[in-house]
């Protein structure tokens, strides 16, 4: 049977249909006459059709006018994982999520990442959260660098959120390896190799959330691509040194290092938790050259972001200092009355004026949070 030619380089034919879902058709714009009607072959059978693809170009433009560049990327020091803040619905409260971009430009962080660990992507769909970036880019592009977290174990899924990230307009992609569902170390290869060409990537590597670790051999082979601007590290010294004599650009995954993985081991700069409640501190500390004094008088904060897993106590800060509203997406819960008391110590230590927002730090009741689990 002759198979009908829907345009130059693909093909209807009688195989594998089920294949082509949702994400498929949204790249493949069919022109509405090389729709198939199936034909009976044989008795109670119906052929079904697929698509072979030949010349298929991926969903990526051409385009490099407005293109950021790599370059733009590797020089940035500050960047915040920025928190993604909500309604009591569970839906994002814009209004307080931009006031924290604003207080993270004026306090001096060059870049934010959006959906990340710390802003919970995970806990998004993918609708909400190529429309977070999209916000981002629109309300602040031109002010800060807009880095958005596309990182999936899925490669399909992968490539397809950064088409997307790209499309709306954001200035790199985050990409951590895949979780759970681990490969090899040519499969991570792989798994790089297909976002790489899209734009600029930071790549992400913490193996105490991915159970896997990005090994040097993997980071070396993707530093052959022009749009390969660096790695978000979190093993420690050792490994940010070891990436640094090589010239591949660096930051710091652990606040609680990055002082010295900065001055000490020459990382770029630091992929920032902390900055969410001191942004022109964590300025300084990357900016301002050895300053032991400033560092250790942080590290009582940056102990206290991580005595659970992030966000949880950042959420709980964010809360206390009235920057955002203490509305948790499960499975989040805030830290203990204790802890909370230990946190308005710690800004009283450091002095209130050096934290985003306004109000004196409060110790919430329990009552005082909403936990959301439909959304």
């Amino acid at each position: 049977m002759a198979l009908p030619t829907a345009n130059p380089g693909v093909r209807l034919g009688w195989k594998e249909a089920p294949a082509l879902g949702l994400g498929s058709a949204s790249r493949l714009a069919l022109p509405r006459r090389a729709a198939v009607t199936p034909h009976r072959i044989g008795r109670g059978k119906f052929p079904v059709a697929a698509i072979s693809l030949d010349d298929y170009l991926p969903m990526r433009s051409t385009e490099v006018k407005n293109r950021t560049s790599t370059g733009d990327i590797t020089s940035l020091r500050l960047i915040t994982a920025v928190k993604t803040p909500y309604l009591p619905d569970g839906r994002f409260d814009l209004e307080a999520y931009d006031s924290l971009i604003n207080m993270q430009i004026e306090g001096g962080a060059e870049g934010v990442i959006v959906g990340g660990t710390t802003g919970e992507g995970h806990l998004m769909s993918w609708d909400e959260h190529i429309m977070l970036i999209g916000h981002t880019v629109n309300c602040f592009g031109t002010r800060i660098k807009v880095i958005g977290n596309a990182g999936s174990n899925s490669t399909r899924e992968a490539v397809h959120a950064t088409e997307q990230g790209f499309a709306v307009g954001m200035h790199a992609a985050l990409h951590i390896n895949p979780y759970y569902g681990k490969t090899s170390t040519e499969g991570l290869i792989s798994h790089f190799e297909a976002v790489l060409p899209m734009g600029p990537t930071i790549i992400y590597n913490v193996p105490s959330r991915s159970g896997q670790d990005i090994r040097p051999q993997v980071i070396e082979a993707l530093s052959r691509f022009p749009n390969m601007a660096g790695v978000k590290e979190c093993v420690g010294h050792e490994r940010v040194k070891c990436y640094t004599d090589k010239g591949i650009t660096i930051w710091s995954g652990n606040d609680d290092e990055c002082h010295d993985s900065r001055w000490k081991y020459g990382a770029t700069g630091v992929i920032s938790v902390a900055s969410n409640l001191v942004p022109a501190l964590m300025h300084s500390l990357m900016y301002e050259g050895e300053n032991a004094t400033l560092n250790e008088k942080l590290l009582p904060l940056m102990k206290w972001l991580f005595c659970q897993p992030n966000p949880i106590a950042l959420n709980t800060a964010l809360a206390q200092l009235g920057v955002a509203r203490p509305v948790f997406r499960l499975p989040y819960v805030p830290l203990s009355l204790e802890k909370r008391i230990e946190f308005v110590r710690i800004v009283e230590a450091i002095g209130r004026e050096n934290f985003v927002g306004q109000t004196d730090a409060r110790i919430l009741d329990d009552d005082d949070f909403v936990f959301i689990s439909r959304y």
